[in-house]
């Protein structure tokens, strides 16, 4: 029998009736000769709750305790999908991340899977059983629980999927595939039939919230299918995979966008007192993820260097600039907050210049402000005012022809 892994993320297992309906999915695919491996996250804002209540305890939580408190979400839905899976007369093995053999770096709140230890899943798939895995989080060679940050059981999907050779990794969730942009916020979004490992990969890390960027560089690595489905109606969803078919003169795929990105602006009397390495070597030290980068020179040898992060990595990244400001030798920073991301996406931009000029008019004829821009071969993105992200990101898909339906096998994009 070919393996199937099954993800399950949190909107999709948030009630008792909705984990019912999952182990009626998981039936299904076990019923049509498949063994199975599920994956699930907590049940619905679960995260956000325990994060909430740490918050009332500390503005800055220490991040062992916060992985050791973000790690129960998912034992509690392990526990509820396996009960409601054996009522159907299924025989199921339920594992936290650790039991199930998810081997991590030794980094707390986003960790990284190094290894999968197979000898427990292995044994149990043998007994024909189900085996339902928590994803988000594994262990340490040292035996420390970790989490993998937010998106991470997508990861664990992938990563199971790899390990074991399955057929296809199927991320299940409350939206029936893969869109040419959110349909919540896009009205003319359309589902897509199949996307191509590097665009999705480029839109992940863009902020489309369906997949997690890890999981698709995963996916790419071993060359795993994986399959965005709809985890309520048994419809086909839409296909990850190397090569998907490319339409004549299709250049824009998708429109992303991103909110909660901060601006930083540092500032030296002299660009002979500027050291980049530093400054993002301290900051990659801190895990702080930096995105555009932009260094001005001026006539008077003033210089300056302006960086986007995410708003959550701004008390960190202020607090190590500060602390090394003498070492890096600048003279002050800034920063600027309530800012977004607007981006583009698709292959076809390699062969056709001139799509970031049309894309700037676009932008500017609809008076909106870019605050910086990024580019690279299949992608160009625009910071913008958080209040403009949306009608930016409607105008760009409209006029990218998106909404046409000569687009069918376009790309999918989601907002965090």
């Amino acid at each position: 029998m070919d393996l199937l892994v099954m993800k399950f993320g949190g909107s999709s297992v948030s009630t008792i009736a909705k984990i019912n309906r999952t182990a009626e999915k998981i039936m299904d695919a076990k019923n049509n000769g498949h063994r199975v491996i599920a994956v699930v996250s907590a049940m619905g804002k679960t995260t956000d709750q325990l994060v909430s209540l740490a918050n009332e305890l500390s503005e800055s939580p220490n991040k062992r305790d916060m992985d050791m408190l973000l790690s129960t979400g998912e034992q509690v839905t392990i526990s509820l999908l396996s009960i409601a899976l054996r009522e159907k007369g299924c025989k199921t093995v339920s594992y936290t991340g650790w039991q199930a053999g998810i081997l991590t770096e030794n980094i707390h709140g986003n960790a990284r899977i190094i290894d999968v230890r197979k000898q427990k899943i292995a044994e149990q798939l043998a007994l024909d059983k189900v085996v339902i895995v928590a994803g988000f989080q594994g262990m340490t060679e040292d035996g420390e629980i970790t989490t993998l940050g937010r998106g991470g059981s997508d990861t664990t999907a992938v990563a199971l999927a790899a390990a074991f050779k399955a057929s296809k990794c199927l991320i299940c969730t409350d939206v029936p595939g893969v869109f040419t942009s959110d349909p919540r916020y896009i009205e003319k979004a359309r589902k897509l039939d199949s996307v191509s490992y590097d665009e999705m990969l480029e839109l992940a890390n863009l902020g489309a919230s369906v997949l997690h960027p890890r999981a698709v560089e995963f996916a790419k690595n071993y060359l795993i299918p994986l399959e965005v489905c709809s985890s309520m109606e048994n419809i086909p969803g839409t296909l990850i995979e190397e090569e998907v078919s490319m339409e004549k003169n299709l250049v824009v795929r998708g429109v992303a966008f991103e909110e909660d990105i901060t601006r930083i602006s540092v500032f030296w009397k002299s660009h002979k007192s500027m050291n980049l390495a530093s400054i993002f070597s301290m900051l990659a030290a801190h895990h702080v993820n930096v995105d555009i980068i932009i260094q001005s020179l001026t006539n008077h040898d003033r210089t300056n260097l302006s960086f986007s992060i995410k708003n959550n990595d701004l008390k960190e990244t202020l607090q190590v600039l500060e602390e090394n400001k003498a070492l890096l030798g600048f003279e002050e920073m800034e920063f600027e907050t309530g800012l977004a991301k607007v981006s583009i996406v698709g292959s076809g931009m390699i062969s056709n210049p001139g799509v970031a000029a049309e894309m700037f008019q676009i932008i500017d004829r609809n008076h909106i402000q870019m605050k910086m821009v990024s580019t690279s071969e299949i992608k160009i993105s625009a910071v913008v005012e958080a209040n403009e992200m949306l009608k930016a990101a409607n105008v760009l898909h409209e006029a990218f022809g998106l909404s046409n339906k000569i687009y069918e096998k376009g790309l999918s994009i989601q907002p965090s």
